[in-house]
């Protein structure tokens, strides 16, 4: 079933828009153009991970060379800082093989639709 959630112009960079739908609370970003759906729970302690830090986080690396990569990707838990990939909800780098629930998202015209 698909659910019209909001517009675009009621998303920022950086926050996620929070909605309800059947009592599942959803976070909906926008990041480097592209439109994100979390579910509000981190599969760690079940933090509300939507209220979290988006960004990007250090790369695999040789020693003493540091890689930060993957700018407005990254989705910081606020609790214990577990990182999550925004477009697939996988932790990152091997912490867990626990995800964050994701949601198909469309866009049509102005109009913010999540698949569920």
């Amino acid at each position: 079933m698909e659910y019209l959630v909001c517009t675009m112009d009621q998303l920022t960079n950086g926050k996620a828009l929070l909605v309800d739908i059947n009592e599942i609370t959803i976070g909906v970003f926008f990041e480097n153009g592209h439109v994100y759906a979390i579910r509000n729970q981190c599969p760690h302690k079940l933090a509300p991970i939507c209220k979290g830090v988006v960004g990007g986080t250090m790369l695999p690396s040789d020693p003493c060379d540091f890689k930060f990569g993957m700018e407005g990707e990254v989705l910081k838990c606020p609790w214990h800082g577990w990182e999550f990939d925004l477009k697939t909800g996988e932790s990152l780098f091997g912490i867990s093989k626990r995800k964050v629930k994701t949601y198909p998202v469309e866009v049509i015209e102005n109009d913010v639709y999540i698949k569920m």
